[in-house]
């Protein structure tokens, strides 16, 4: 497959994956499926991984990258490839910019899944207070602690869910630019199969004379 088609490939997956991150952050506001006060919110949630890093930096990034398979092959002084070698080389830096957005976003939810979810749980077995009941991790491997979630229903799951589809569409997002890069480096050093300024030349003095020939035999 030519490298101009491969990226447009790539380009068509991390849309989804985009959207997807943006909806699982907005979820991350509403724990358990309930509207509660924004100060018991998880914290890792108002750090947008899912908004900026996995959605709005991955946009730009997937767009680039559907659009150079339309790239104009002679736009650069007529060279022939020129114009798309270009084109491919400034992709990796849109590549980049998805590789630090998608690993944004990878930590923040790394840091979330280690800590656990802000919930409602009993102080001194007198009143609610809302915190962070776990440490290091230690509720992943054992679930009788996820009781000490009062509130709201289903919480951890929640959380871990969410959080845990971030990480995995971050995970595949780094993965698909820098896939990308690789790619723009070899479209830029070896060209893209099927870009030919000569061939793009006579293709349109093709239809230039289709449109001469008939206006010649009418003034015959």
């Amino acid at each position: 497959m030519c490298s101009g088609g491969f990226a447009k490939c790539l380009g068509i997956c991390l849309i989804p994956l985009a959207i997807l991150c943006v909806l699982c952050n907005i979820l991350l506001f509403f724990p358990g499926g309930t509207v509660v006060d924004t100060t018991y919110i998880t914290t890792e949630a108002f750090y947008f991984g899912g908004i900026v890093g996995s959605g709005v930096l991955m946009i730009f990034p997937a767009l680039v990258f559907l659009g150079l398979k339309n790239n104009d092959c002679c736009g650069c002084c007529g060279n022939e490839s020129c114009g798309r070698r270009f084109a491919m080389l400034s992709s990796i830096l849109f590549a980049a910019v998805g590789v630090l957005g998608a690993g944004y976003s990878v930590i923040v939810s790394a840091i979330a899944m280690d800590r656990g979810p802000r919930c409602r749980t009993w102080g001194n077995d007198t009143y609610e207070e809302w915190n962070y009941p776990f440490s290091k991790g230690d509720y992943l491997s054992n679930h009788t602690l996820w009781e000490d979630c009062e509130g709201p229903k289903g919480v951890v799951t929640w959380h871990l869910t969410l959080f845990s589809m971030l990480l995995i569409m971050g995970v595949i997002q780094v993965a698909l630019c820098a896939v990308q890069v690789v790619n723009g480096l070899l479209g830029a050093l070896c060209g893209d199969c099927g870009c030919s300024c000569r061939n793009t030349q006579q293709h349109k003095n093709y239809h230039i004379m289709n449109l001469w020939i008939p206006t010649v035999n009418v003034l015959v």
